[in-house]
């Protein structure tokens, strides 16, 4: 409490401080618990008093309606998210034009994630066909999403 000068936190530094007394604990015996919990609630108050002050060098307490309005949205403008979805839409349909080999390697290699080797196992192809196949895909969905770029 004298470090933090706040029940609240002293009491979860308490907190804390007992349950890595515990963890130690289980870990090894304590050969002087005291001090132990001394020296953890003390490092434990300091650290909070650190944070504290690092968050009010970065933090604003008090911003008013205007300020709160200027902060950008963590997700896209409406704007482009319909650009985003159009692009969705045209990427989709250039994979349509594509062999359906190319369509499902493209789609275990990127969605699914799966290893070179796996997907030429379960398709018994080679892992150079895999590799030719996505290298394909790649470049024709790259050239169709480039000539929208340029319309």
């Amino acid at each position: 409490m004298r470090i933090v000068r706040d029940p609240q936190t002293a009491e979860d530094v308490a907190q804390e401080t007992y349950l890595r007394a515990r963890k130690a604990l289980e870990r090894e015996p304590i050969e002087h618990i005291e001090a132990f919990l001394h020296q953890t609630a003390r490092n434990l108050a300091f650290d909070h008093l650190r944070r504290r002050r690092t968050r009010g060098q970065i933090e604003a307490d008090s911003l008013g309606e205007h300020e709160i309005l200027d902060i950008p949205a963590d997700m896209p403008s409406l704007e482009d998210a319909i650009i985003e979805r159009e692009r969705l839409k045209i990427f989709l349909g250039a994979l349509s034009g594509l062999p359906e080999r190319v369509q499902t390697v493209i789609m275990l290699s990127r969605i699914e994630e799966w290893s070179n080797r796996k997907i030429a196992d379960w398709l018994g192809v080679s892992e150079r066909t895999v590799f030719n196949d996505i290298k394909l895909a790649m470049a024709h969905c790259r050239d169709v999403l480039a000539r929208l770029d340029r319309a």
